[in-house]
């Protein structure tokens, strides 16, 4: 029945389908692309503090000590904390090349997990572009923007809206709306750890109830905006981006908005940090972002036929959109319903508490015998359902650490799923239980208290609520 009531109350199923428009084959990428660059010169580097909107970022700038000018480049972060040390490697890199570069911590005034602007962070970046073209060391008309991930919604925006950006290097570029991303990601880790489909309903409809408006970001328009040249880096292996699709997103836009010079680039063996699983990065990419970079404008132009080139990339399922939960589903519904489930948990122990602080002796006269029992029952519900609570939120953040560090294995999926799935029943097993329990101890003439009747309504109220939570999420449904 509660499968039932839960297939009824649901959203229509998230069940991407396979992706008809695949890249067969690709020119492999022109070898001067990457061959080797001297990376070995002295360099400078300079601490500063830039101020921007509502507060001041420290920046860190990796200078050439040759003499003239060079190219330059700002580092965008992707999504989280964005300390400049995480660029350390690559800025310093590039400076000993001849790239003058600038790293920057990133804004946490503004910026959080729930409310992200990607325009106040593109402002960020056009601040630390003005920076560098203030330098007698920077030549202006190369001074860009290199973003990764995230930052690759936020560079097309500074793009757009200012010719101060001289290029945009766009790494691991997702192209399509945020949540996409993130269900493309979670489907090809559900599919690589062999999980249930239950778990992917559990963890989509957990999704589609979370109300972020960045999530639904659409940053196509902002593409065709940009009249730079672009330099689009995509990684063979990247589990955490449509690649394909967003490959075909970023060209389709760019076309659109008449801007031919682009140059896109699949590295095979590439992670989404252009690493080789976590490790060093991977042959060519620091090559072809310098060669690229100094070679500009000339680089801004690739021969014909070779605008899309290097390692042939898989992508199996399409980014599709996760649907919008009811408004019964919201997380603000939701954060109600657990809170007068826990309301209804600690009934019990507050009201005995108060009866006896109170010193009105026994809670009922006639039948006193069956309080006892029914008050066990009801710590046993109030216990289970604290630990199916626990062992759902303890199953998701493994998921997401799993996804995260592309670790993990099939078993220990199996047993979290068998474990929540385990809890629920024993859940409702117990509801029936008790409710029959309550509905004998009356039929035998028991006369429970008003306290008593008060602590029951609670208890088995605030469970019946989290039993129709929980099959809403899909926990007592089939397939497993």
């Amino acid at each position: 029945m509660l499968g039932s009531v839960g297939y009824l109350l649901s959203p229509p199923a998230f069940d991407p389908p396979r992706l008809s428009e695949s890249l067969q084959s690709l020119p492999a990428q022109p070898a001067a692309e990457y061959r080797p660059v001297a990376h070995n010169g002295a360099i400078t580097s300079q601490d500063v503090s830039v101020p921007v909107e509502g507060t001041a970022l420290t920046a860190t700038i990796r200078a050439p000590r040759t003499p003239g000018r060079h190219p330059a480049m700002v580092f965008v972060q992707g999504s989280g904390s964005g300390a400049r040390g995480d660029f350390t490697t690559q800025s310093t890199w590039l400076a000993k090349a001849g790239v003058v570069t600038l790293t920057y911590d990133k804004r946490s005034i503004g910026y959080d997990f729930r409310h992200r602007d990607f325009g106040l962070l593109a402002d960020d970046a056009l601040r630390m572009i003005r920076v560098l073209r203030q330098r007698a060391d920077v030549d202006p008309l190369r001074t860009g923007l290199w973003g990764v991930s995230e930052g690759s919604w936020v560079v097309p925006i500074a793009a757009a809206s200012s010719d101060d950006v001289g290029f945009s290097v766009l790494v691991s570029s997702p192209n399509v709306s945020p949540v996409r991303q993130v269900a493309w990601a979670l489907n090809e880790q559900l599919e690589r750890l062999h999980a249930p489909l239950g778990v992917r309903e559990l963890l989509t409809k957990a999704m589609g109830g979370v109300g972020f408006d960045f999530l639904r970001y659409d940053g196509v328009p902002d593409l065709r905006r940009m009249h730079q040249p672009v330099l689009a880096l995509y990684g063979t292996m990247d589990p955490s981006i449509p690649f394909v699709e967003s490959m075909h997103t970023l060209t389709s836009a760019l076309d659109a908005g008449n801007n031919p010079d682009y140059t896109i680039r699949f590295l095979g063996g590439a992670d989404h940090a252009m690493r080789v699983n976590g490790g060093a990065y991977t042959r060519g990419y620091l090559e072809t972002l310098a060669n690229w970079v100094l070679g500009l404008p000339a680089t801004a132009h690739p021969r014909p036929g070779t605008q899309i080139a290097g390692a042939t990339p898989v992508q199996r399922y399409e980014a599709s959109d996760i649907p919008q939960a009811p408004w019964y589903a919201h997380s603000a519904i939701l954060g109600l319903a657990l809170t007068l489930t826990a309301v209804g948990y600690v009934a019990a122990p507050v009201t005995e508490m108060v009866v006896r602080l109170r010193g009105r002796g026994p809670l009922s006269s006639a039948g006193s015998e069956m309080w006892p029992v029914i008050r066990r029952r009801l710590r046993r519900i109030a216990w289970t359902g604290v630990a199916l609570l626990a062992s759902v939120l303890a199953f998701i953040t493994l998921i997401v650490l799993f996804s995260v560090n592309q670790a993990g294995a099939w078993p220990a999926v199996l047993s979290g799923w068998l474990i929540v799935r385990v809890l629920a029943l024993l859940m409702l097993v117990q509801e029936v239980a008790a409710v029959a329990a309550v509905v004998a101890a009356y039929r035998e003439g028991w006369q429970p208290g008003r306290w008593q009747r008060y602590t029951m309504a609670a208890v088995l109220g605030g469970n019946a609520l989290l039993l129709v939570t929980a099959a809403y999420y899909g926990l007592f449904g089939i397939p497993w």
